[in-house]
């Protein structure tokens, strides 16, 4: 495994904080899954029908509604979906229209909840650093479009999958990765986002390479930010359209902030905390609470999507 560290070093302190965190988080994530696990709950068939990105939409006991994203990028394609889990049943999946009178995106890999108090904004990233504000009202099931706006600092050729909010110490941050592709790792960059003038401040970046699967692999496919600052990510493997598939969960490292800026400290050795065969998973949503969880959904190409609770 080649791992190429952020810019600043780890601190002895920090880097035995991450550690422990790790170590407990792995043995809570061992224990529960035990409780959770099932099978994969098929969503939906086909190749128009792929989870790359997910994020809760309302959830109360046993019963979840999410907002996803397909990377469709043709005009009767879908673009967004709620589905609903209800204690152990299969989801139940309804297709939502993109605002009219709007251009379609195309290529839709990511999507984030907003951490503010007016709850059901989201924000969907394509995969060349547009991205979208909306607003989605689950009575009515109308999508409403807020703002457009683009990812500071655009590199050429970039392929984003992953983007990702959270409220840090009272700043609104964010963070975002280029998936990599085989040789080429993956690029997670993070700063300070102003909402009312949609502009992200960048403050860095950091190559990141997992150590699990291996061969065609996209080292982030997804990114999770929890309250306390842990950055979760999925990675995954795309054998074709028929697979084969293979998908990983890891802690990467935590955000801060301080002396007035946001820093990312990099986990300098990837545990995995899961391992998945046969479905290359694009979507992740952690769900707090005694009900809540690890939630993952899958682009599993012409087989279709799936969703799996940890």
């Amino acid at each position: 495994m080649r791992l190429i560290a952020a810019r600043r070093p780890i601190k002895p302190a920090g880097f035995l904080s991450l550690i422990i965190y790790v170590v407990v988080l792995s043995g809570l994530l061992l224990s529960s899954g035990q409780v959770w696990a099932q099978d994969w709950r098929p969503v939906r068939g086909g190749i128009t029908f792929g989870i790359s990105g997910m994020a809760l939409l309302e959830g109360q006991s046993n019963s979840w509604d999410f907002l996803i994203v397909h990377d469709n990028k043709q005009k009767n394609q879908g673009r967004l979906a709620i589905i609903t889990i209800k204690g152990k049943n299969q989801p139940e999946y309804l297709s939502l229209n993109w605002p009219s009178n709007t251009e379609l995106p195309s290529d839709l890999e990511a999507l984030t909840s907003v951490p503010e108090k007016t709850k059901s904004t989201f924000i969907a990233l394509g995969s060349s650093g547009k991205a979208y504000h909306i607003k989605v009202d689950p009575a009515n099931k109308n999508v409403s479009l807020i703002k457009e706006f683009d990812l500071p600092n655009i590199p050429p050729k970039s392929n984003f999958e992953a983007f990702s909010l959270q409220n840090i110490d009272g700043k609104l941050v964010a963070i975002w990765a280029d998936r990599g592709d085989g040789e080429q790792p993956a690029i997670i960059y993070w700063g300070i986002f102003d909402l009312a003038k949609y502009q992200i401040n960048l403050v860095g970046s950091a190559n990141l390479r997992v150590p699990f699967p291996s061969g065609n692999v996209r080292d982030i496919s997804d990114i999770k930010v929890d309250q306390a600052g842990i950055v979760y990510i999925t990675s995954a493997t795309d054998g074709g359209d028929d697979g084969p598939f293979q998908s990983a969960m890891y802690v990467a490292g935590y955000l801060e902030y301080r002396g007035n800026k946001i820093a990312w400290r990099q986990n300098p050795q990837l545990v995995p905390l899961y391992r998945f065969n046969y479905h290359k998973i694009e979507g992740m949503e952690l769900v707090p609470g005694a009900n809540g969880g690890v939630f993952v959904g899958t682009d599993d190409e012409n087989l279709g999507s799936y969703v799996y609770i940890l």
